[in-house]
C-alpha cells in the first residue's frame, strides 16, 4: 500500500508506504544487493560483474510511477492521493567498502553528470514537481545498506521544508530585489570566521544559523538555480570542493563521518523561480566523536532546533581538517 495523506495541522502531505517494512536491512557484505553480480554468486540488483555508476528504480519505493489506488477514501478534512512519483537509487561505485570521500575527483565529476541527467529527465515528467537528490550515509543516519549510494525522489509536490525555503527566498527577493542565498553568502564571506573551504566557483561554510554543530552549506558564487545550469568548469570545481569537504569531515573525528547530503534546487513544476540559488546542505549528526545530536522534544515536537555549539568555534575545526594535507 502506498498513498499520500494530507496533514491539515501542518498543511503538508505524508507518504505512506507499508511495503518498505520489508526492505533489505544491513545484509552481510557477500549478500549486498548493490554490489556487482559475480558469476555463480548471489544475484544482485545489478546484473554485471563490474560497473562505473549505476541508477535504477528503488525496489521498495515511497513513490511509484504507476501507484495503486489509495487504500482508504479521503474526505474534505483528510484528502488522499495516489503516491505518484519516482524513487531511484544511485550506486556510486562497484566497490563495497569505499565511500564518496575516498573516490577521485573525476569519479565525483561523473556522478555530478549523472545527477544532471536524472534531474533533467525526471524533472521533465509532467507529474514531477520537485527532484530531490540526496545521500544518507552511516548507520547513525539510519541507512539499511552500507554500499556507497545515494537516492533521488521525484515528488509530485514541493516538499514542505523546500517550500518554506522558497517562500523565504521569494519574500526576500520582493523586499530587496536580491536572492537570499546570495546575500547569505556575501555575509559569510565578509565575516570569514565560518568559512570552511572555497575554490573558484563554490564556497562551503558553517552557517550563522547552523542547527547541527558541523552542518555546512555549499553555495555557488555564481547564481544558478539547478545543477544542470553549471558549465563544465563549474562541475569540475563542484567535484573538487565536494572531495575537500568530505575528506575534511572524515578527518574531523578520525572516522568516516555519517551525514545527510541534500541538494536543493529549483522545482520542476513549470513555474519561474528567479529567486532560487542551488546549494547543498550537509547535516552530520555527530556533535563529538562519541555523541550524536538527537532530534528530541524541542526539535521534533516543536520544530525549534537547539545547537550545543557555536559556528564560530566549529567552523575553524572543520576548516583545519579540510586544509590538512
Amino acid at each position: 500500500m502506498s498513498e499520500l495523506r494530507w496533514n491539515p495541522l501542518l498543511g503538508e502531505w505524508t507518504i505512506t508506504a507499508t511495503h518498505r517494512q520489508e526492505r533489505t536491512f544491513l545484509p552481510p557484505a557477500n549478500y549486498c544487493p548493490l554490489c556487482p553480480t559475480q558469476p555463480g554468486a548471489f544475484e544482485t540488483e545489478i546484473p554485471a560483474p563490474a560497473f562505473d555508476i549505476v541508477v535504477f528504480e528503488n525496489r521498495f519505493p515511497s513513490l511509484q510511477a504507476v501507484p495503486p489506488l489509495p487504500a482508504v477514501e479521503g474526505s474534505a478534512l483528510y484528502p488522499v492521493r495516489p503516491a505518484q512519483g519516482i524513487c531511484e537509487v544511485v550506486v556510486y561505485t562497484d566497490r563495497h567498502t569505499t565511500t564518496l570521500a575516498e573516490e577521485s575527483i573525476e569519479r565525483i565529476r561523473r556522478l555530478i553528470l549523472v545527477w544532471c541527467d536524472r534531474f533533467a529527465e525526471l524533472g521533465a515528467r509532467e507529474e514531477v514537481a520537485y527532484v530531490y537528490i540526496f545521500e544518507n550515509k552511516g548507520e547513525a543516519i539510519g541507512v539499511t545498506l552500507h554500499h556507497p549510494h545515494g537516492q533521488i525522489y521525484a515528488y509530485p509536490f514541493i516538499p514542505p521544508r523546500i517550500a518554506r525555503q522558497l517562500a523565504q527566498a521569494e519574500q526576500h527577493r520582493a523586499r530587496t530585489g536580491r536572492d537570499l542565498l546570495g546575500d547569505i553568502l556575501a555575509a559569510e564571506q565578509a565575516d570569514g570566521r565560518r568559512i570552511v573551504c572555497e575554490n573558484e566557483a563554490f564556497v562551503v561554510f558553517v552557517p550563522f544559523f547552523a542547527r547541527y554543530p558541523y552542518e555546512t552549506l555549499l553555495v555557488p558564487k555564481r547564481p544558478a538555480a539547478a545543477i544542470v545550469d553549471f558549465d563544465a568548469r563549474e562541475r569540475h570545481q563542484l567535484a573538487a570542493i565536494l572531495k575537500t569537504l568530505l575528506v575534511g569531515y572524515d578527518r574531523l573525528f578520525g572516522f568516516s563521518l555519517p551525514y545527510i547530503m541534500a541538494l536543493h534546487q529549483r522545482p520542476t513544476d513549470g513555474r519561474d523561480y528567479p529567486y532560487v540559488r542551488f546549494h547543498i546542505e550537509f547535516l552530520p549528526p555527530h556533535r563529538t566523536a562519541a555523541r550524536l545530536k538527537y532530534l528530541a522534544g524541542s526539535e521534533s515536537g516543536a520544530g525549534a532546533f537547539i545547537n550545543d555549539t557555536i559556528p564560530e568555534e566549529t567552523a575553524p575545526r572543520l576548516r583545519a581538517c579540510c586544509l590538512e594535507r
